[in-house]
C-alpha cells in the first residue's frame, strides 16, 4: 500500500465533506416534500316535530273550553317553537269555521332533541254566541283545531 502524502490527505478530506454535504442535500431533498388536502362532511336533515292538539269536550255557545298544546321533537337536537293562528274546521258544513275562535300560546318555548314536550301551553276554543242565527249545525260536529308551529 501506498503512504499518503499530506497533498493526498488534503484531497481525500475535502472529497469526503463534498461527497457528504452533497448525500445530506440529497437526504433532505428526499425527506421533504409538500402538499395540500381538503375533507368534507354532508350536513344532517332535521325531521318536522309534531304538534300535538288536546281539545277539551263540550263545546257550547259561549262557554270557552281548554286547547292544550305539546310537542314531540323526532331531532336530536333541540327545536325552537313557536305556534302560528290556530285553524278551526268542523265536520258539519253548516257548523262554520268562521263562528269559532281559538287561541295558542304566545312567544317561543324550546323543545329538547328526541323527546316531548308537555308544557307547550294552553288556549281555548270558543263558539261564539250569535242569537241571531241558529248554531244547531254544531251539535255533535266535531270541531278540528289545528296548528302549525313558525
Amino acid at each position: 500500500m501506498r503512504k499518503m502524502t499530506k497533498k493526498n490527505k488534503i484531497a481525500a478530506v475535502a472529497a469526503s465533506a463534498a461527497l457528504v454535504a452533497v448525500g445530506g442535500g440529497a437526504a433532505y431533498a428526499y425527506w421533504s416534500t409538500t402538499g395540500s388536502g381538503s375533507g368534507g362532511a354532508a350536513a344532517g336533515t332535521t325531521s318536522p316535530i309534531t304538534i300535538n292538539v288536546t281539545v277539551a269536550p263540550g263545546v257550547a255557545p259561549g262557554s270557552p273550553v281548554n286547547i292544550n298544546y305539546t310537542a314531540t321533537n323526532p331531532n336530536t337536537s333541540s327545536t325552537p317553537v313557536t305556534l302560528a293562528k290556530p285553524v278551526v274546521t268542523t265536520s258539519n258544513a253548516n257548523c262554520l269555521p268562521g263562528w269559532f275562535v281559538a287561541t295558542a300560546p304566545t312567544g317561543t318555548a324550546t323543545v329538547a332533541g328526541n323527546a316531548v314536550k308537555t308544557d307547550l301551553g294552553n288556549g281555548t276554543l270558543t263558539l261564539n254566541d250569535d242569537t241571531a242565527v241558529d248554531q244547531n249545525a254544531c251539535k255533535n260536529a266535531t270541531i278540528t283545531v289545528t296548528v302549525a308551529s313558525n
